[in-house]
């Protein structure tokens, strides 16, 4: 069971990693419906319509059909956000804090506590506090 859950996890950090959101996978209908119309209108395969829409061929593709603006704007993974994270965690072992609880004692108490001297109670948890 461990395993099933850390390969799991691992799974999510890599489809996390390649920023792929519920909104792509929403919109991949529209990009098989789009590479369906390049396989009618132009006759391209799969593999020249993701060139046009998302590799070398973009730019000559936009320019020549600019028509088709708004349906290429809908495609998945077209919108590109960057995230930068920096995590920095550095130990200094040169300087280590450690520290010591001081307590003040006062000379003068006001409440002082003498204890019976009789043979018949005995000293226990539940006797009260010799000094406050």
């Amino acid at each position: 069971m461990t395993k099933f859950i850390s390969i799991a996890i691992s799974f999510l950090i890599l489809v996390q990693s390649f920023h792929i959101g519920i909104g792509e996978i929403v919109e991949l209908d529209e990009l098989i419906e789009h590479a369906q119309f390049h396989s009618e209108e132009y006759g391209d395969n799969f593999l020249v319509f993701l060139s046009k829409h998302y590799g070398e061929l973009k730019a000559e593709h936009s320019q020549k059909h600019q028509e088709e603006q708004e349906e290429h704007e809908e495609m998945p993974f077209q919108h590109q956000a960057h995230t930068v994270t920096l995590s920095a965690f550095v130990l200094n072992e040169a300087f280590l804090y450690t520290s010591t609880p001081e307590f003040r004692m006062d000379s003068a108490t006001n409440y002082f506590y003498q204890a019976s001297y009789s043979l018949f109670e005995k000293d226990g948890p539940f006797q009260p506090p010799r000094h406050a």
